[in-house]
C-alpha cells in the first residue's frame, strides 16, 4: 500500500458508525443545533446596526452592544463545540473531522476579542467597527466551513453502510 502523503490523502469519511452514533446521542449536537442559529441571527443584526453606524454616524451604543452579544454567543458556541467534540471524536479540539473549522474558528475569536479589546480601550468609533467587520467577515466564512461539513455528513448518513462517494 503506498504510504499517505498530503497530496494523496486516504478519502476519510466525516464520521465512523461509532462517531456518528455518538453525536447522534449527545445532548450537545442539540446545542450546537440551537446556538448556531442564534448566532447567525444575532449576527444579521448585528451586521445591520454596525453598517448603519458605518454609514450614517448613528447608534454606535446599539452596534457595540449587539456586536459584545454576538461575541459571547459565539465564545459560547466555542465552549458548548469543544465539549461536543470531546464527547463525539475524544478530544476537545482539531478532531480530524473539523480541523480546519477549529483552526479558522480562532482566527474569529480572536478578531471578536480584538474588537473588545479595542472597545475597552478606546479606539475611535470607526476602528472599532472595522475591527468588527473583519472579525464578521471571517465568521461568515467560518460558518460557511461548518455549513459546508453539515452537508457532506448529511450526505455521508443518506449513503448506504461502507458506500464511498
Amino acid at each position: 500500500m503506498p504510504s499517505e502523503t498530503l497530496t494523496s490523502a486516504p478519502s476519510r469519511q466525516l464520521y465512523t458508525p461509532e462517531e456518528r452514533a455518538r453525536r447522534d446521542a449527545t445532548i450537545w449536537t442539540t446545542v450546537q443545533g440551537v446556538l448556531a442559529p442564534v448566532q447567525f441571527l444575532v449576527f444579521l443584526v448585528s451586521l445591520g446596526l454596525v453598517t448603519r453606524f458605518m454609514i450614517t454616524g448613528a447608534g454606535y451604543d446599539a452596534a457595540t452592544i449587539s456586536i459584545v452579544v454576538k461575541t459571547a454567543i459565539l465564545l459560547t458556541i466555542m465552549v458548548t463545540g469543544a465539549i461536543w467534540e470531546k464527547v463525539v471524536f475524544g478530544q476537545y479540539l482539531f478532531a480530524h473531522a473539523f480541523f480546519w473549522e477549529d483552526v479558522f474558528s480562532f482566527l474569529v475569536i480572536a478578531l471578536h476579542l480584538t474588537y473588545v479589546w479595542a472597545l475597552l480601550s478606546g479606539w475611535s468609533h470607526a476602528d472599532q467597527m472595522w475591527i468588527a467587520l473583519a472579525a464578521y467577515a471571517a465568521y461568515v466564512i467560518n460558518a460557511a466551513q461548518f455549513i459546508w461539513k453539515l452537508r457532506m455528513a448529511r450526505l455521508e448518513g443518506s449513503r448506504p453502510q461502507g458506500a464511498r462517494a
